[in-house]
């Protein structure tokens, strides 16, 4: 699995609260219209919570501010991405949501990175990726 994951920073003038309006309310429909031409399997919004046991798990690894929230899209694998991205349609989504983008997200201190899953858990059992196979299989198992 290949994810692209984005860090978010709000744009200067925004508050947390209007951030995640905006990537939750305007945002997120720009990127339903245009998540078929992208030719992901998933894509995800994690908005950060304040207060409380947030902040206090924040607080106890002494870091940096906490992101105001992750973005997340997927695909199966390398070529996928490229194939979508390649393809005109793929490149006119992404040009049409980087400039939505401009209007909320701080660029500069919002990192953008592609990841590759090489361990997970979840669904009620442990997959571990051979490094370079980009194939999966529960722990144990030959991969």
């Amino acid at each position: 699995m290949l994810t692209l994951m984005f860090c978010l920073r709000r744009k200067a003038g925004l508050d947390r609260a209007e951030f995640q309006l905006y990537w939750r309310e305007q945002h997120g429909p720009r990127m339903a219209a245009r998540f078929r031409a992208l030719g992901a399997l998933g894509y995800r919004q994690l908005h950060t919570l304040e207060g409380g046991l947030a902040d206090a798990v924040a607080a106890s690894r002494g870091g940096p501010e906490p992101f105001d929230g992750i973005a997340e899209v997927w695909w199966t694998d390398r070529a996928a991405f490229q194939a979508a991205t390649d393809a005109a349609a793929g490149r006119q989504a992404g040009q049409d949501l980087l400039a939505d983008e401009a209007n909320f997200i701080d660029f500069a201190a919002s990192p953008i990175f592609l990841a590759e899953t090489r361990f997970g858990l979840g669904d009620g059992q442990a997959a571990v990726t051979a490094p370079g196979s980009g194939s999966t299989s529960p722990a144990g198992a030959p991969s």
